[in-house]
């Protein structure tokens, strides 16, 4: 357990919960932290489901400016590849990760939300990507990332004006899946995340990880990895559990147990 990120596990769902105040400030210890949750709610098999969460008030505010202001060329160039692997082991959790934003995601808040599959928003969340209005660029995978889920069109135009999105833009966009009010958010996320705390969890992670490397590749590629996922699935007892109990006793009713 880190000193601002800790992974919080009850139920199958499992929490890294962001804690460093005011605002989630994503310094160096941070992202280090971050990773350190991630990879272990990726070893945990109680893990079945990830939430990330900032707490009540915010989910990140952004990279720590002061922190950065004093660094150069060549301090960045060991560091940023460092920061983007922090963040890519969110993306890699092979479970469904769901991002609860309430208040600000900003900047590497909003690119931490990103690495999530979903994301659900506080009806006064506010999300962007400020880069650009300190003289630089999305670095923790804005401009891959958003680009790949709002389109090319409007993440220029969030990345170039570094505009903020309140959330009921964000989630016409397409930036956010759901809207609830602030104080039920983190709720709706675990009670989402709580669903697949039974379901067939190789077949899960087959599919995530189907659809994340198919959407990288062309067409003819994202069938061979499909093709590849799906025929390794009847090596599992999942595949059979879930096949002898659709055959006795109709969909919906297999008890998995993720093997």
């Amino acid at each position: 357990m880190g000193e601002f990120v800790r992974l919080e596990v009850a139920d199958g769902v499992g929490t890294i919960r962001l804690d460093r105040p005011k605002m989630n400030a994503l310094n160096v210890q941070v992202q280090e932290e971050i990773r350190a949750a991630a990879t272990e709610a990726t070893g945990r098999d109680d893990v079945r489901a990830v939430v990330l969460y900032g707490g009540e008030r915010v989910f990140a505010a952004g990279a720590d400016i002061k922190e950065m202001a004093d660094m150069g060329y060549t301090d960045m160039v060991k560091r940023s590849g460092a920061l983007q692997s922090s963040f890519a082991a969110v993306a890699r959790i092979p479970k469904p990760v769901v991002a609860a934003v309430t208040g600000y995601a900003l900047g590497g808040g909003c690119e931490l939300a990103l690495c999530a599959d979903v994301r659900f928003a506080a009806e006064d969340a506010v999300l962007g990507q400020p880069e650009i209005l300190l003289g630089i660029i999305p670095g923790a995978g804005g401009t891959q990332r958003l680009t790949r889920l709002v389109g090319p069109s409007k993440a220029k135009d969030l990345v170039f004006t570094g505009r903020f999105v309140k959330a009921d833009e964000a989630l016409a966009i397409g930036l956010v899946d759901r809207v609830f009010p602030a104080d039920q958010v983190y709720a709706e996320a675990v009670a989402w995340a709580r669903q697949f705390t039974g379901a067939a969890s190789f077949a899960v992670r087959a599919a995530k990880e189907s659809i994340d490397r198919g959407i990288e590749v062309d067409l003819e590629t994202g069938l061979e990895i499909e093709r590849q996922q799906f025929a390794a699935l009847f090596a599992t007892e999942d595949r059979t559990t879930g096949m002898r109990s659709f055959v006795e006793n109709g969909p919906g009713k297999a008890e998995f147990q993720g093997r």
